[in-house]
């Protein structure tokens, strides 16, 4: 096998790209649908009555994108992927030692995702009958003016805009994007590590998590209709949320995890989408902000407990 560091992250070099033929024909590999915000709306579907989610994103024409359309229908998701017949379907191999876990994505098709596709007849019509949307910062690396088209639509029609920052690499490398799509924003995720790059990339360094929420709270916003509200999560620790209403002060508030026993604990990656899964389905429910917090809390942790996230114990 080829050396990872515990809990790292990246993307695959080309002297890598045997990994996952070995981790599938001599490891029992389990083949789970992933990406990020995909593992957000397999988590919010999960959640919600079906056939309330849907979710675009590009594939290969290959085994792997049969294995995700049909993963996909089974737990209730319906897809709509742009297909790249010269590129093969992204993957991501995932190695997990006792509570740590170790990735390495090659992202292929997923990098080619075009805002054509977005604006055809079919997928349009589904954007305009939909409420609430939900972006991985991943996909401003792929097709920013995708999120931005949707970033607008959203606030001309006054429905609710999520974005996840997804990776610490993300406000880094593509602040601009990240600058302009952050006023369209009614809801922003993120873990303690990607408000703190955030927030140095404006020049705050050293400040306190709740500190950086509040500044990503305050940024200006197109549709001042919604209130901004920031949710920072912090493994273990409290959940920090930032709230800007327009003409109010900034509230932040912290949201104590319920512990989870480390021996419960199978696999942490995902857990983050999990929580914006259930968090984004309070939300589509009407549910008040502490019991999106708490739906999203109960996902988080029963993605702990299995591999993936996978999402294979019933709501309860």
């Amino acid at each position: 096998m080829l050396p990872f560091q515990l809990d790292d992250t990246l993307l695959a070099e080309p002297h890598q790209m045997g990994l996952y033929e070995d981790l599938i024909q001599n490891h029992d590999a389990k083949l789970i649908p992933g990406g990020a915000a995909q593992n957000t709306a397999r988590g919010a579907q999960y959640m919600l009555p079906a056939d309330r989610v849907w979710y675009v994103g590009c594939v290969g024409d290959d085994e792997y994108a049969s294995i995700l359309r049909t993963k996909c229908a089974e737990q209730g998701l319906h897809v709509e992927y742009l297909t790249d017949p010269d590129t093969p379907t992204g993957k991501c191999g995932v190695i997990i030692t006792d509570q740590h876990r170790s990735m390495c994505t090659d992202l292929a098709a997923a990098n080619n995702y075009k805002l054509e596709h977005l604006q055809s007849a079919p997928v349009w019509s589904m954007v305009e009958a939909t409420p609430v949307f939900y972006v991985g910062g991943y996909h401003l690396t792929a097709c920013a003016p995708a999120a931005m088209a949707l970033a607008r639509h959203a606030a001309e029609a006054n429905k609710v805009y999520m974005l996840s920052l997804s990776a610490g690499f993300i406000p880094q490398f593509f602040k601009d994007q990240v600058a302009e799509v952050m006023p369209y924003c009614d809801y922003v995720f993120g873990n303690e590590n990607e408000a703190k790059t955030w927030a140095e990339t404006q020049g705050h360094e050293g400040i306190s998590i709740p500190e950086a929420a509040k500044l990503m709270a305050k940024v200006d916003k197109a549709n001042k209709k919604r209130p901004r509200v920031v949710i920072i999560t912090q493994g273990t620790d409290p959940t920090i949320v930032a709230i800007k209403e327009e003409g109010k002060e900034t509230e932040v508030k912290e949201y104590s995890v319920h512990a989870i026993n480390t021996e419960d604990i199978c696999d942490t990656n995902g857990a983050g989408d999990a929580f914006a899964g259930g968090f984004c389905a309070g939300v589509v429910q009407g549910e008040s902000l502490e019991k999106c917090i708490e739906m999203g809390h109960w996902l988080a942790r029963l993605s702990l407990k299995e591999l993936g996230p996978s999402y294979v114990h019933p709501p309860s």
